[in-house]
C-alpha cells in the first residue's frame, strides 16, 4: 500500500475513534453482576475491554500449549516439501529409483500426497516397474482422480496397450470432460488402435483450449487428419470425407498429401492433381511436390510439363528436382532425368534422389553405376554417408558443392554478392 493510502486510512480511524469516544462518553452504560451475594458494578465499556483481554489471554495460552505439537508438524511439512523438490529433480535427472523413494516419502504429508504420488508413479514407470506404477496411481486416484486417470492412460499407451487407454478415457471423452492432456492421450491412443474418427474428436477441444501450443497442435492435427483420410475404404467415401472437412483442415499440406496419395490409389488421379496444384499455388510445399511426382504413370506427361514450369520459380528446390527426375524415369527420358537428379543431389543429397538416379543408370544399361547409386540410397536411409560416383563421361558428381542459382518469388535471378 502506498504511503498516502496509509495516511488517509489513519485519518479515517482517528475520526471514527473521536466520534466513537464522544458517543460512548455521553452514556458509557451500566452493568451489574450478582453472584453468590457479591455484586460487581461496572460500565459496559469496561466489560467489553475485559472480555477482549480475556479472549487474548486464552488465545495466547492455547497457542503456547499447541506450540510443541505445531513445531513437529512444521518440521514434517518442511521435510515433505524438501523431499518433494528433491524427488522432482531426481526424476528429471534420470535417477528414477531415488526419485520414487523421495516422492513416496513426500506423499505422507496430506497437502502433497496427490502430486507426489503422480510423480512417483511416473518415476516407477521410467524405472521399469510398471505394476508398481499402476498401484501407485490407484492411491493417487483418491486424491487427484482426473490427473491419475490421464497418467494411467499414458502409461498404458507406452506399455503397448492403447486399446485399454481408449477404454479408460472414453467415458469422459463422450461427455467432453477430458482435460487437455487427456484429449492428447485419447487422440494418440485412438491413432494407435486405428480409430482415426475417434482421434478427430480431440481436435476441437484442444484447439479451443490452446494449451497444446501452436506447433504441437499443428503436428498432432496433421497426423490425425492424415490418418482420418487414409481410413476411407473406397474412392466415393474418400470424396465424401474430403468434402466434409473444414476448409482450414483441407489446406494443411499433410492433409492434401494424404488425400492425393489415397485418391491416386483409388484411380482419382485428376482430383489428386487438382488439389495439389491448388495447394501449391496457395503455398509452396516440398512435401506436396514429392507427392505430385509419386502419383503413378497416369497423366504423367501433363504433370511433367506442369512441374517443369515450376522450376522457373523454384530452381533450387531439391524435392521438385527429384520429382521431375522420377517422372522422367517413368517415361524413360533417361538423358532428361539425369540433370535434374544430379542437381538435386548437389543441393540436398537424399535417398530418393540416389534411388532415382540408380533407375536412370539401370535404364541406360549401366548396372555398376546403378548399384553404387542404390548403395548410396541405402546408406543415406540408414543415416550413413554417400560416396561420390566415379568419373563418367568426363565429369564427376560432387555432392559436397552446392552451386545453385538464387531467384526471388517471381523467378527473377538474384545477383551474387
Amino acid at each position: 500500500m502506498t504511503p498516502w493510502r496509509w495516511i488517509v486510512g489513519l485519518m479515517l480511524v482517528a475520526v471514527l475513534a473521536a466520534f466513537g469516544w464522544h458517543w460512548v462518553a455521553q452514556d458509557p452504560g451500566y452493568v451489574l453482576v450478582h453472584w453468590r451475594g457479591t455484586n460487581v458494578q461496572m460500565t459496559l465499556v469496561t466489560l467489553v475491554v475485559m472480555l477482549v483481554v480475556a479472549w487474548a489471554l486464552v488465545t495466547a495460552l492455547v497457542a503456547l500449549i499447541r506450540w510443541p505439537f505445531g513445531a513437529f508438524t512444521r518440521r514434517q511439512r518442511r521435510q515433505s516439501r524438501r523431499r518433494f523438490a528433491e524427488g522432482l529433480v531426481s526424476l528429471v535427472e534420470g535417477r528414477h529409483a531415488e526419485a520414487e523413494r523421495d516422492l513416496n516419502r513426500a506423499a505422507r504429508y496430506p497437502s502433497l500426497r496427490g502430486p507426489a504420488l503422480l510423480a512417483a508413479a511416473e518415476a516407477a514407470e521410467r524405472h521399469g516397474e510398471r505394476t508398481r506404477a499402476l498401484d501407485t496411481l490407484d492411491a493417487a486416484a483418491q486424491e487427484t482422480p482426473r490427473a491419475a486417470r490421464v497418467l494411467r492412460a499414458r502409461l498404458l499407451r507406452r506399455g503397448d496397450k492403447p486399446a485399454d487407454a481408449v477404454t479408460l478415457l472414453a467415458p469422459e471423452a463422450g461427455s467432453a470432460a477430458l482435460t487437455p492432456a487427456g484429449w492428447v492421450e485419447f487422440a494418440e491412443a485412438s491413432l494407435d488402435v486405428g480409430d482415426a474418427r475417434g482421434a478427430m474428436r480431440a481436435l476441437e477441444p484442444l484447439q479451443k483450449s490452446g494449451e497444446l501450443g501452436a506447433r504441437a497442435y499443428a503436428e498432432l492435427e496433421s497426423r490425425v487428419i492424415a490418418a482420418y483420410i487414409a481410413s476411407a475404404p473406397d474412392g466415393a467415401s474418400l470424396a465424401s470425407l474430403w468434402s466434409q472437412l473444414p476448409k482450414g483442415q483441407r489446406r494443411l499440406p499433410a492433409a492434401v498429401d494424404a488425400y492425393a496419395r489415397h485418391a491416386a490409389r483409388h484411380g482419382q488421379t485428376m482430383a489428386a492433381m487438382d488439389e495439389i496444384e491448388t495447394a501449391l499455388r496457395r503455398e509452396w510445399s516440398p512435401t506436396l511436390v514429392t507427392a505430385y511426382g509419386a502419383m503413378g504413370a497416369e497423366d504423367i506427361e501433363q504433370r511433367l510439363r506442369r512441374a517443369e514450369a515450376w522450376v522457373d520459380t523454384h530452381p533450387n528446390d531439391a524435392a521438385l528436382l527429384t520429382a521431375l527426375g522420377r517422372m522422367c524415369v517413368r517415361v524413360r527420358l533417361w538423358g532428361k532425368a539425369r540433370p535434374y537428379l544430379e542437381r538435386a543431389l548437389a543441393i540436398a543429397p537424399s535417398a530418393d534422389a540416389w534411388e532415382a538416379l540408380g533407375d536412370v543408370y539401370l535404364g541406360e544399361q549401366q548396372p555398376e553405376l546403378a548399384q553404387r547409386c542404390y548403395r548410396n540410397a541405402l546408406a543415406l536411409s540408414r543415416g550413413g554417408v554417400a560416396e561420390a560416383l566415379p568419373e563418367h563421361r568426363g565429369r564427376r558428381i560432387d555432392t559436397r558443392v552446392t552451386a545453385v542459382e538464387e531467384r526471388d518469388q517471381h523467378g527473377v535471378p538474384r545477383l551474387s554478392p
